[in-house]
This record gives structure tokens, C-alpha cells and sequence, in this order.
């Protein structure tokens, strides 16, 4: 099925900072952002994936998984999780999480977070828990809104603070930059490629 130009591109996401990233990477290629679904964890979305795969026959969606540790690497996860993605479905793993695409964009991170671009690694993919250490960064930073807002009390039992999804989404929003990051995350480029043929071929319609 042929789409029209200006379909909206309904996104699927396991959490608040895989929705803001998901809308800024749509915003990113120029495309218009339709509906978030999912919001309710990895299991949640993967449960579902059939139908949303069913609903990209008529309509561009964009599905955000973190590939976490349940593969070496992303191109088996997407043949165990979706074998035959429709045509307009673009289905892309964040190797290992999504936090790995905004730790890639090291400039931006060090100056948001306040903490030393030389603690950064360059090579974001191979961490394998970046929230961990988005985390641990945090707790370095030299200011203290970041270290309060970011990092978990002592004895709270949380992995990270109370405002840290606050935080990050502002720094999605506000300072980070998806084609810079997608220089030293070669899942974010695979998926903003996806995302510049879909923009390609609705600008052709």
C-alpha cells in the first residue's frame, strides 16, 4: 500500500525517555509524529508487536526496543522478535539501551550533566547497562540539581533518582543532538536511516 504524504508516524515505546527520544527522532527527519503507544515496559511492547506490525500495513510506525542483554547483537533480536516486519514498519533495537544513543553525543552530555567529556566513553554501544552509567556520571557531576535529581537516596532501593526521567527528557529535548550521537551509535544511524527513506518516500508521494 502506497502511503500519502504527511502520514503520521505512530511510535511504540517501552518508557518516558523511549517516547521523547522516539518524538525527537521523528522530529529530527521531518516527519509528523502521530500517537505513543507501549509506555509499560519491554515485555509489555513485545507481547503486542504483532498487532502494531498488523497496523503498519496502512500507516509508518517506528518501534523502539532496548536490546538489553537478551542477544550478542541487534540483528538476531529483530528476527526473534519480529521475523517479517511489514513494509512500513521500522523496527529498531537500542544496543544495549536507549541511554547508549544520548551518552554517543558526548559534547552535549558532558555540558548537560556537568560532568568531564574524558569520562564519557567513546564507544557507548559496549557498555553493557548505559543507564547504570548515566547513573554513575550523574553522581560526578559538578552540579548538584543533576547529582540530587539524578542519582538514587542511600537505602531508597532504586536504581536511579526520583526526578532522573525528568532530566533526561530535558536533555533530549533541549540539548542533545541525534546525528552527532549517531556517529558512535551505529544502531541510532541504522535507525535514522530508516527514518530519512521513510521521509524520502512520503516527500515523493
Amino acid at each position: 500500500m502506497k502511503l500519502e504524504a504527511g502520514a503520521l508516524v505512530s511510535c511504540v515505546v517501552e518508557g518516558l525517555v523511549d517516547e521523547a527520544v522516539a518524538r525527537r527522532l521523528v522530529h529530527e527527519c521531518g516527519l509528523p509524529a502521530g500517537p505513543v503507544y507501549g509506555r509499560n515496559g519491554k515485555q509489555f511492547l513485545l507481547a503486542r508487536i504483532g498487532g502494531y506490525n498488523k497496523a503498519a500495513r496502512f500507516s509508518p510506525w517506528l518501534v523502539i526496543v532496548d536490546l538489553d542483554m537478551d542477544y550478542g547483537c541487534a540483528p538476531p533480536a529483530l528476527h526473534a522478535w519480529l521475523p517479517e516486519p511489514a513494509p512500513d514498519m521500522i523496527f529498531r533495537v537500542a544496543v544495549h539501551e536507549v541511554e547508549a544513543w544520548l551518552l554517543a553525543d558526548r559534547d552535549s552530555f558532558a555540558s548537560f550533566f556537568g560532568v568531564s567529556r574524558a569520562r564519557i566513553s567513546g564507544a557507548p554501544e559496549s557498555e553493557p547497562e548505559p543507564k547504570r552509567t548515566v547513573v554513575a556520571l550523574a553522581n560526578e557531576s559538578w552540579k548538584r540539581r543533576i547529582r540530587e535529581d539524578m542519582v538514587p537516596r542511600e537505602g531508597s532501593g532504586r536504581r536511579e533518582g526520583e526526578l532522573y526521567v525528568a532530566r533526561t527528557i530535558e536533555y533530549v529535548q533541549g540539548c542533545w543532538h541525534p546525528r552527532v550521537a549517531a556517529q558512535r551509535a551505529d544502531s541510532l544511524r541504522r535507525c535514522l536511516e530508516r527514518l530519512d527513506e521513510l521521509a524520502q518516500s512520503l516527500g515523493e508521494c
